[in-house]
């Protein structure tokens, strides 16, 4: 008895030090919410202060629309690269790029170590036929200086009426030259998914070369045809893919993985916007298919999710160089006048809780591109280039161009030459050996 009364006088003064740690706990959150509350509202009065002051004593009168943009412009850029006020005219762009039809030089740019970097250029575009490369830094546009230039701000720089012409100076690390191109905008009409093909031995290869809205229906008409050739194994392409859309990019990796597996979280500040998409797959047309993915530097965002998701549920075996590491998720938010928000919410994690952002995909088996078959490339380039003018000349003088080769064939023959799709190629009749 007197035990017990003992155990209840212990339980009473446990649970009233509980009660008075948590109201302690709350009481030190709702101080903290009260300091940063009067820091805001202190910062706020700082900001009207100097708004005001610039209304009334800069040498020309500004409009209270120029110093709102200006002010929401230079908050949002400095918080990352990636993070964007859009003014009406930002949001018409945006709603054209992700439809896959715009004019430019094709390319897919971001900021990375403070320097305007190409993501990657995007094939049969002005800056492709250029020689453009992966993780070049523009460092002048038109002989004006990128230092401190935001991404919109580039964007706008680069892009330009077909026809004419804008003048960049890049810098290519890896063999320390600094180049001066002139490249002629064009309208960029994008083609998702390119060289839908079997290469040898029933395995099929298709290439993805963004993902944009039409993206999941030409992948999997893509895939559909390969499997009516004959094909039972996959080579997925994904190298100089900048990404595009997250769901079409969760549509594409859940044709590979079985209901349930994870593809893909996001995690952001408030834990209640956390998410976790897993595969709602329950067709499983193509599960059992031997796979490698194929990626490079120029593999970025909605690549590294795919990959990722396929390398840690070990599905597929990746093949190539490290990708981009571009990790954040970017939502678009509308403001009252038709404005809005391109702001940075959360970054992705692969299904084994690593973090993309900054780090990118390691590849299971490294392999770097030779460079006889880079100079190659760079030597069809400027043939595809040169056939174009001569097109031009020929019909200018009322003479009919020579007949176009089997370009499938020519594909099929460049691939096949590729030291990265050998290795993948290779890859994939290990598996198939392994499970026979």
């Amino acid at each position: 008895m007197v035990n017990g009364f003992k155990k209840s006088i212990i339980a009473f003064m446990c649970f009233s030090v509980i009660v008075v740690f948590a109201k302690f706990a709350i009481g030190e959150i709702e101080k903290k919410e009260e300091v940063r509350k009067d820091d805001l509202y202190s910062q706020i009065e700082l900001f009207s202060y100097a708004l005001t002051t610039v209304q009334a004593a800069y040498v020309d009168e500004p409009t209270p629309k120029d110093l709102i943009y200006g002010s929401l412009k230079g908050m949002l850029s400095s918080l990352d690269p990636h993070s964007q006020f859009l003014t009406p005219e930002d949001f018409t762009d945006l709603k054209t790029e992700t439809e896959g039809k715009f004019g430019g030089l094709g390319i897919e740019i971001s900021i990375k170590d403070n320097l305007l970097t190409v993501v990657t250029p995007l094939e049969d575009t002005p800056a492709w036929r250029a020689g453009v490369k992966s993780l070049d830094k523009i460092v002048k546009i038109d002989d004006e200086s990128t230092k401190d230039i935001t991404l919109s701000e580039a964007v706008k720089k680069l892009r330009g009426k077909p026809g004419t012409t804008v003048n960049i100076t890049i810098f290519r690390e890896s063999e320390g030259k600094i180049l001066e191109l002139t490249i002629t905008r064009e309208i960029i009409r994008i083609h998702d998914v390119k060289d839908v093909m079997i290469l040898k031995d029933n395995v099929g290869y298709i290439r993805l070369t963004e993902f944009r809205e039409e993206s999941y229906k030409e992948f999997r008409k893509g895939l559909d045809e390969l499997k009516q050739k004959g094909a039972d194994s996959l080579i997925v392409d994904l190298r100089n893919n900048p990404g595009g859309l997250l769901n079409i990019a969760i549509e594409i990796t859940q044709e590979f993985l079985p209901e349930g597996q994870i593809i893909v979280s996001t995690k952001s500040r408030n834990p209640s916007q956390n998410s976790v998409s897993k595969s709602a797959n329950r067709n499983g047309a193509f599960l059992q298919w031997p796979m490698a993915v194929l990626i490079n530097e120029g593999s970025a965002s909605g690549s590294e999710i795919l990959a990722g998701a396929l390398k840690d549920n070990k599905r597929a075996v990746i093949v190539g160089t490290k990708s981009f590491g571009k990790g954040s998720v970017q939502s678009v938010i509308p403001l009252p006048d038709g404005t809005g928000l391109k702001l940075t919410t959360s970054k992705y994690y692969t299904p084994a809780d690593i973090s993309i952002h900054g780090v990118g995909i390691e590849p299971d088996i490294v392999v770097d591109r030779s460079m006889e078959e880079l100079a190659a490339e760079q030597k069809e380039a400027e043939k595809t280039e040169k056939k174009a003018e001569e097109i031009f000349n020929n019909v200018q003088n009322g003479t009919a161009p020579s007949a176009e080769p089997d370009k499938m064939e020519e594909a099929k023959k460049r691939l096949l030459e590729d030291n990265q799709v050998q290795a993948a190629i290779n890859v994939i009749k290990g598996i198939k050996i392994f499970k026979k």
